[in-house]
């Protein structure tokens, strides 16, 4: 079953339009994975998805029309979103950051800040230290956890691999990994590593100058060798 459906989705910044008619699937329990070139739109199709930016055509999250639901609903309904970057709050402890990501909630608080220091232990290490003291790796550790403490049946999560050492890289994608594996959650990525990528997800789509070019499931993508050659370098 479908949980996101995004159908002719346009969105861009002022009069540029960056995104022309995205039709894409995330099912309950997928990982789902865009790849694509710098400037195909991969940041801005996430970015129209969580309602961070105007967008036109219709997405739907389990069957309801979001089109027109802005971000911070989006979270209550169920969508986090990991942004490029990280998007941590530099100024706040490791702990304060987690119980932002948590605003929309009343109870359980704490028993997720305790389960989240445990699936990443170097955070319940530096639970006090301000979080642009931390690392890259640690930082996008931080952003992860702060944007799952909204208890989101679909995360949104935006090159986690960039700037990350190669053990921090498939740490976090282990992590990914475990979560749809062990909670079923359902995970939209957008990846420059397409390798990596594609040994994570089911699905797959990839961009170019704002449409979908190709879509598959990851199988079918990586056995494709004009996409092979002209995305995963073979």
């Amino acid at each position: 079953m479908s949980l996101l459906s995004v159908r002719g989705l346009t969105a861009g910044y002022g009069p540029i339009e960056v995104l022309h008619g995205i039709d894409l699937d995330v099912n309950e329990g997928e990982i789902a994975v865009i790849l694509g070139a710098n400037g195909a739109g991969k940041t801005t199709t996430m970015r129209a998805v969580s309602g961070m930016i105007p967008r036109s055509g219709t997405v739907e999250l389990d069957g309801r029309d979001i089109s027109r639901t802005g971000a911070e609903k989006l979270v209550r309904q169920g969508i986090a979103h990991v942004p490029q970057g990280r998007g941590t709050f530099p100024d706040l402890s490791v702990i304060d950051n987690l119980r932002t990501g948590a605003y929309t909630r009343r109870s359980g608080v704490s028993s997720d800040i305790d389960r989240w220091f445990g699936v990443f232990p170097r955070l319940a290490e530096r639970r006090d230290q301000k979080a642009g003291s931390l690392s890259g790796g640690e930082q996008q550790m931080l952003a992860i956890a702060r944007a799952l403490m909204s208890r989101p049946r679909l995360l949104l999560c935006d090159e986690p691999s960039l700037g990350l050492a190669p053990l921090i890289t498939q740490e976090v994608f282990d992590v990914l990994r475990k979560l749809n594996s062990d909670d079923g959650l359902s995970v939209l990525l957008v990846e420059q590593n397409a390798n990596l990528a594609l040994r994570l997800a089911s699905r797959v789509y990839l961009l170019e100058t704002g449409s979908v070019v190709a879509s598959g499931t990851a199988a079918e993508i990586a056995s494709d060798d004009s996409i092979r050659k002209a995305y995963l370098g073979a």
